[in-house]
Parts: structure tokens; C-alpha cells; sequence
């Protein structure tokens, strides 16, 4: 009887173990090839998407190059050294995933893009699960679009969550689903809510969670120099309503339980990388200010040891966007990125608001003391260990 009871309390703690694992806040990241795989912080992370498979013409998944092939072997040697690092692909992109609309179209197209997909990531290369990136259904990206692709964004869901299952009830495991969303309002063509083009409460029964893009809240696209991933609303932006309201991290999360997703499926979206507005105005900084042009997006470790040291570009902090700026008056540039610090206090927001965690875009771009992922593991979970 003593046996017997100690092994129900046993078994009893390791499900608690296990239910406080699956609910703990999550790193994951994407992995375009920009560092070797073998310099990746595998210990640091739950989950490598791989950017990108692409969804070919024919309304199937492009199968893998020599190169690519490589390189999964490699992501797999590296989940070897890792028991518990999961592999997603990502399917699409911004600009190379302009066969969706016609993919998502009708039953038919849905399906043999999800057989082939299937086919060749989950089964032959043995990832995990796959993540979809189409940008976006119906307007707001550069690619071909329809009004119904709100309603087949959702159906081509539903048709690789159903087809995982099934193979995921002939190998005993369960394969991850997850589809990367907008956040930023200011998409090419003007104003863009993410509710046009995806019904965020219909997709949540069929995903594991979604990598919602809170950063890009501010690019060329906007009407004014702003930050790429402010924390708040700033009553002095200028931008109209709602967009004020919904170009920050706050403002998307609230917008995402509003339209009913939990939490526990919102991956928020961090930026390793920064971008400037040029011939903007030298009141406040070139902050909120009309401009002509964009300034490139720029790595982490770059602006650390070429912006940073340079004293022509002077450093900012803003209260409200709880993130810095930097400003070259010479050259009349904004520019907005994240920090050791601010990356801090989105980790500690995602996990005081009990999110899945956070997502970096992108693996490579950090410095050589992988400062900004060590302030996301620090602050995320400060139970963590750090590497």
C-alpha cells in the first residue's frame, strides 16, 4: 500500500512537473542562416523556425535545395545535443510567398499543398511541426490577394492541423502548427488591421499558438519617424486613431484577447534589429517627425559597435515606448531599435501577462555576448539557467 501510494504521488508530481514546463514562458527564434548553425544558443532556446521553405507555383511546398538539405542536418545534429529543442520550418515570407491566395483557394489546392509540405519537412526531414508566414491574406503585404483569403487563410489551417493529427496519431507524437501575424497597422498601401486579413478567434482551435510580429509598428510605410516596438501608446505620436492605440506591444496584445486569442497563445515578437527615417526634423530628436526616406535595417551588433561608439549619433530614452532612439542631427536620421534594457521589459511583460513568451526575429543578430538574448532569458524566467 506505502509502494503503491508513493508511486501515485510520484507520478502525481511529475505531471505538476511537467504541466508547469509546458506553461512556462518559451524562447523561440528564427534561423535564416545568418550565424552557423553550430554557433546557434541552443540552450537558451525551445524553438528554431527555419526561414524559409517556400511554397511553390504548382500550389505545393518547393522541395529543398543541396544547400538547404545541409543545413537540416545540421539543425537536426543540433536538437540531438538538445533533448527538448523543437525544429518548425516556416513557409513563405514577406516577399516570397506570393502563391498563397491561389494555394488556399479551393480544397483541392489546400490539401496537396498540405500533402507535399507534409511530405517533405515532417516526414523526410523530420522537423517538428511547421509555421506559416503569409503576408498577408487580402491586403496589407506585396503579394497576390483576394477578399476571400481571409476565409481560406483559416481553411488551409484547419487542413494541415487535420492531416498533423493524422500523422500524428500513426507516430504517437504531436506535430507543432503555428502561423506568424502582423501586429503594425502601417502595412504597404496605408492603415491595416490584422483582423482584415486573418479571423484570429477561428484559427486559435487549430494552432499551438501564433508569432504575432510585434515589431515593424513604424517603417516607411507610417505617416511619421517613430519606434519600431514601443511598449505604450504615446499621447504626443501623431498618428491618427486607432493606430496610436494598436502600434505598440500593449496595445497588439489587448487587440489579440479582444478578437480571442488566449494568451497562452500569443509568442510576442522581438526585434534584433533596427531602422532609421531620413530628412526628418531636429525637434525632439527626429522623433514624430514627417521624413523622405528609410534608413536600413540594421543588426544589434552593428549598431552596438559602430552606432553606439560613434558620437554623432546621440543616444535617447523614451518613458512611454520604454525603448531608446538614436539621432544624427548632421545627418538628419531617426533611428529605433532595441536594447539590453528595453528587450528586459518585454520579457518581464510577457511573463507578468502569463504569455506563451517571446519570439526573436532574427538568430545572428545579436552581439558576440548574446546580450539581448540573455536579457530576455534573465527576465522571462529568472528561475532559467543561463549559459
Amino acid at each position: 500500500m506505502r509502494s503503491s501510494l508513493f508511486s501515485v504521488l510520484f507520478a502525481a508530481l511529475l505531471g505538476a512537473a511537467a504541466a508547469r514546463a509546458a506553461t512556462a514562458p518559451q524562447i523561440a527564434a528564427y534561423y535564416d542562416g545568418g550565424m552557423p548553425v553550430a554557433d546557434i544558443p541552443a540552450g537558451e532556446l525551445d524553438t528554431i523556425f527555419y526561414a524559409f521553405g517556400e511554397p511553390d507555383a504548382g500550389d505545393v511546398c518547393e522541395a529543398p535545395t543541396a544547400a538547404q538539405l545541409r543545413t537540416f542536418g545540421e539543425l537536426r545534429r543540433l536538437r540531438r545535443l538538445h533533448p527538448g529543442l523543437r525544429l518548425l520550418v516556416s513557409i513563405g515570407g514577406w516577399d516570397a510567398a506570393p502563391q498563397y491566395s491561389d494555394i488556399a483557394l479551393t480544397a483541392a489546392s489546400r490539401a496537396k499543398f498540405a500533402r507535399s509540405c507534409i511530405r517533405l519537412f515532417i516526414v523526410q526531414q523530420r522537423f517538428d511541426g511547421l509555421d506559416i508566414d503569409w503576408e498577408f491574406p487580402v491586403r496589407g503585404g506585396m503579394n497576390k490577394s483576394r477578399p476571400q483569403d481571409r476565409a481560406d487563410a483559416t481553411a488551409l489551417v484547419r487542413e494541415l492541423r487535420m492531416r498533423l493529427d493524422a500523422l500524428g496519431r500513426r507516430t504517437h507524437r504531436h506535430y507543432l502548427l503555428t502561423v506568424a501575424t502582423p501586429a503594425g497597422t502601417w502595412q504597404r498601401g496605408g492603415a491595416y488591421s490584422v483582423s482584415e486579413s486573418y479571423d484570429l478567434a477561428a484559427l486559435v482551435p487549430y494552432v499551438d499558438w501564433l508569432n504575432v510580429m510585434t515589431y515593424d509598428m513604424n517603417s516607411v510605410y507610417s505617416p511619421y519617424s517613430g519606434f519600431n516596438a514601443p511598449m505604450r501608446a504615446d499621447p504626443r505620436d501623431p498618428a491618427p486613431e486607432p493606430e496610436r492605440a494598436r502600434d505598440n506591444l500593449v496595445g497588439a496584445v489587448r487587440y489579440y484577447e479582444a478578437h480571442g486569442v488566449p494568451a497562452g497563445k500569443i509568442m510576442l515578437g522581438v526585434a534584433f534589429y533596427g531602422r532609421g527615417f531620413t530628412g526628418v526634423s531636429g525637434r525632439h530628436a527626429g522623433l514624430y517627425s514627417r521624413f523622405t526616406g528609410g534608413f536600413p535595417e540594421t543588426a544589434w551588433k552593428i549598431i552596438e559597435s559602430r552606432m553606439l561608439t560613434n558620437p554623432h549619433w546621440v543616444r535617447h530614452w523614451s518613458a512611454t515606448a520604454e525603448a531608446p532612439w538614436l539621432y544624427n542631427a548632421g545627418r538628419h536620421i531617426f533611428f529605433t531599435y532595441d536594447d539590453p534594457r528595453s528587450m528586459a521589459i518585454k520579457a518581464a511583460f510577457a511573463r507578468r501577462e502569463r504569455l506563451r513568451g517571446v519570439m526573436i526575429w532574427v538568430l545572428g543578430e545579436d552581439d558576440a555576448r548574446g546580450s539581448l538574448l540573455n536579457a530576455l532569458v534573465s527576465h522571462l524566467a529568472p528561475a532559467r539557467p543561463c549559459s
